[in-house]
């Protein structure tokens, strides 16, 4: 949601999309108006999708040094965003059906908004940690329903709209992590002043997504279900109009797909509560530490429209995985021998690498023939990586602080991105879920 991170989001939409779908007004063209009110909230909800993260990464050290925090209870911290998501984001369909998807977004900017306001200044980390809970619950039911809500208002102008809230996103949470020092020194130094600045930009979220309250999901939408493809005799699986019977816990790619995720989210939510400190513990000073994160994160603007273009083309998707490995493993051995020396390369590699996401976006896409395929799938799939994504930044913080220095964990976040290269090449084959789905269920 970097990258939380472009997020995002979408694989899980893939499974809320028919049942969050906003009404038609029997057929009525929406006003232009509204419409234009309507861009200018996707565009602040993305903005506030990602600074509740990137701002504590950038001032984690005077966080710490302000609650008397543990390098293990930081590593909490950092690990929180992915088990907010992976346990409030499932909620947001449900909440959807049954307040509609506009007043659920107003409600999670609500949510972000209260929560960065209060949690600078709660005292204790306890309340720390429920505070920031708190805003990240809302973020997680944003991620999942505001791509819903650009598919069903502008149906002709997915792409466009998608690659306009990707970027707005990706702008948050660069601009988080490069101004919240300088806003800091700017305001005296206080910490908790810095991180609660970002409280306004969601309280301005907030205006724009009034008029959407009212909206309601169309109840009819949340029986449609795509029919299940053919079986190997040629026979369809279930009766058209019923939900396909596709065990995908029994598809090898699904498993490799949903590790490749999670290994993918690891990375990236290591990167947005660590690596700033990373380069202030070389000797990098605070400002340009939030500038070289803000680098890191910004490198999914323009490889986010780059990456799934080209993963489409090719039938096999493994030697992008390999490429983005490769950076990866090139910017932690940087960061390992030479921290300080190379900065602003390092951060462009582990950028660079981390933009496995919008990859793994894209093969979900393309590992099933079928929408209730590619539902099933995208559900699975992130529902699982988050959770498999929770241990690592945690990890990180308790090596940082047991063994004194960044070598143990630099050298856990490089280890990792071996098998994520291993199953990101296996998820990438030119095989579908549901051709193993029914060899099983055939042999079986």
């Amino acid at each position: 949601m970097t990258g939380d991170e472009t997020r995002t989001t979408a694989s899980a939409t893939a499974r809320a999309s028919a049942a969050t779908a906003l009404p038609e007004h029997s057929g009525a063209p929406t006003r232009a108006w509204r419409k234009r009110l309507l861009v200018a909230g996707i565009v602040l909800a993305a903005l506030n999708l990602r600074p509740a993260i990137t701002s504590f990464g950038a001032l984690l050290e005077e966080v710490r040094d302000g609650l008397g925090m543990s390098g293990s209870v930081a590593g909490l911290l950092t690990s929180l965003p992915a088990l907010c998501f992976a346990v409030f984001g499932v909620t947001a369909p449900r909440l959807a059906r049954r307040f509609g998807p506009g007043a659920v977004v107003c409600a999670g900017m609500a949510a972000i908004a209260t929560g960065l306001l209060v949690r600078p200044f709660v005292g204790n980390t306890a309340a720390f940690l429920l505070t920031s809970g708190l805003a990240l619950a809302g973020i997680a039911v944003s991620n999942v329903l505001m791509p819903v809500i650009v598919k069903r208002w502008f149906p002709d102008r997915v792409g466009s709209m998608t690659g306009l809230y990707s970027m707005a996103l990706a702008l948050g949470t660069a601009s988080a992590a490069a101004v919240t020092v300088p806003v800091t020194d700017a305001l005296g130094g206080d910490w908790q002043a810095g991180l609660a600045v970002w409280a306004a930009l969601a309280a301005a979220a907030v205006l724009p997504w009034l008029a959407f309250v009212r909206d309601r999901g169309g109840a009819s939408a949340a029986g449609e279900r795509a029919p299940e493809p053919p079986r190997g005799d040629g026979r369809p699986g279930e009766r058209a109009g019923q939900v396909p019977a596709l065990r995908i816990t029994r598809s090898r790619t699904a498993w490799a797909l949903a590790v490749f995720f999670g290994l993918q989210a690891t990375a990236a939510y290591i990167s947005m509560g660590w690596m700033a400190q990373i380069f202030r513990d070389a000797g990098v000073p605070a400002g340009q530490a939030g500038l070289l994160l803000a680098v890191t994160m910004v490198m999914g603007v323009p490889l986010a429209f780059v990456i799934p273009r080209l993963a489409a083309r090719l039938p096999r998707q493994g030697p992008i995985v390999l490429v983005l490995g490769v950076s990866g493993l090139l910017g932690y051995a940087g960061l390992y021998f030479a921290p300080a020396a190379g900065a602003w390369a390092w951060a462009v590699l582990v950028g660079t690498a981390n933009c496995a996401f919008p990859l793994a976006l894209t093969m979900v896409g393309m590992r099933a023939r079928t929408g209730a395929g590619v539902a099933q799938l995208s559900a699975f799939a992130q529902s699982t990586g988050y959770l498999i994504s929770i241990p690592g930044p945690l990890l990180v913080g308790v090596l940082y602080q047991h063994s004194g220095g960044w070598g143990l964990p630099i050298a856990l976040m490089a280890g990792l991105m071996v098998p994520q290269m291993i199953v990101g090449v296996l998820a990438g084959r030119d095989r579908t879920v549901e051709e193993e789905a029914v060899a099983v269920r055939v042999g079986g």
